[in-house]
């Protein structure tokens, strides 16, 4: 019976072909380089030439760590490196659309981060600058990647569980914000920085809602500025239905991080086991119940890999292969603006506590 599983595998697959791999520089070395960007490439045989931060100590450090041969003294001597095809942009969003464009007029294809402008608006601007120099931009929502997801996506592809009805996430959970006093700051919080990663998971399945609606709230004595409980539900053409139900303020040590997808013909549900022990995690869980396989009952998938650092590999492999072939990233900045369009859409039906239709 597993061997049915084998297409869904390949469908998974994020290695990277030696003939797509060019070199990457990074901007930014914080945790989230130094546990999963890094160590993901490195296991996927990807060059990186070298690495830029503000702290040159904690670049010289990651470098050191990693076997990174250089460390820029400038943004400007990165950009400058003819060696170097592909910037890798990971800082905090306040910082990335400037050094988004000065990379793309350095005539270098782009890695951001999601999200990876603040407003529609100045998206548009980046991407219109980005086809003027006939360059590449790709967005790191890597949780399209990520096993459990990905697998659960081409199962949809593949037609096992017919016409999808509902798409949702739970997701109930401690997460200390302090390591990022940015984060601690902003009054933007929760979808922004963090249930953005399953909004475009639905919307990677469901495409994008007509009409959204949105709730969230905080916790007395909180650290965080920002909303670190919220309720976003989406409504899609015909009977597609999304939700997630994100709480961060969860003290009771039975963390909970699930998903499901419901269909016509079947449904497939799984854990995020990077949530049950952040930053080292787990293991996801898959399983799927199909009356078009059929799995007579509930058929657990192999899931092997992880989200950190593993699924890290994902865009910037698609973005590596594009420039290769001539094709499209997945996501494509072009994608990412329908979630950024959907995170302010959320935001708006927060403040308002009204139903927003998606323009």
């Amino acid at each position: 019976m597993l061997d049915v599983f084998t297409p869904i595998a390949a469908a998974c697959d994020t290695s990277i072909a030696p003939e797509h791999r060019l070199p990457i520089a990074i901007v930014g070395a914080g945790a989230i380089v130094d546990v999963a960007h890094l160590p993901a490439y490195r296991g996927t045989g990807l060059e990186i030439a070298g690495i830029f931060d503000l702290d040159a100590d904690r670049a010289a450090e990651v470098a050191a760590r990693h076997g990174i041969p250089r460390v820029y003294r400038s943004l400007d001597e990165l950009l400058g490196d003819e060696h170097v095809r592909v910037v890798d942009i990971a800082v905090a969003p306040d910082a990335q659309p400037d050094i988004a464009r000065r990379a793309l007029s350095a005539g270098k294809d782009l890695l951001c981060q999601k999200p990876f402008v603040p407003d529609q608006k100045t998206g548009e601007e980046i991407i219109a600058l980005a086809e003027r120099h006939g360059r590449t931009i790709a967005v790191n929502q890597q949780l399209r990647y990520d096993e459990g997801i990905a697998a659960a996506r081409a199962m949809v592809a593949a037609g096992w569980i017919g016409e999808v009805t509902a798409m949702t996430f739970t997701v109930n959970i401690t997460t200390d914000w302090t390591p990022w006093t940015w984060l601690v700051r902003s009054d933007r919080l929760e979808i922004m920085y963090h249930s953005i990663h399953y909004l475009d998971a639905i919307r990677a399945v469901l495409g994008d809602p007509e009409v959204v609606f949105c709730t969230g709230g905080r916790t007395p004595g909180q650290v965080a500025a920002g909303e670190t409980r919220t309720i976003s539900t989406l409504v899609f053409p015909g009977d597609a239905r999304g939700l997630v139900h994100a709480t961060h303020e969860n003290h009771t040590g039975d963390a909970e991080a699930i998903f499901r997808i419901d269909g016509s013909t079947g449904s497939i549900k799984g854990t995020l086991g990077l949530l049950y022990d952040y930053p080292h995690g787990r293991p996801d869980t898959l399983e799927v119940n199909s009356r078009v396989v059929p799995t007579d009952g509930w058929l657990a998938y192999p899931v092997t890999k992880r989200w950190i650092p593993d699924a890290f590999a994902g865009p910037m492999g698609s973005l590596l292969r594009s420039i290769a072939t001539g094709g499209l990233p997945d996501p494509t900045a072009r994608d990412n603006l329908g979630t950024i369009r959907l995170v302010s859409a959320l935001y708006e039906a927060m403040d308002s506590r009204q139903s927003v239709t998606m323009k």
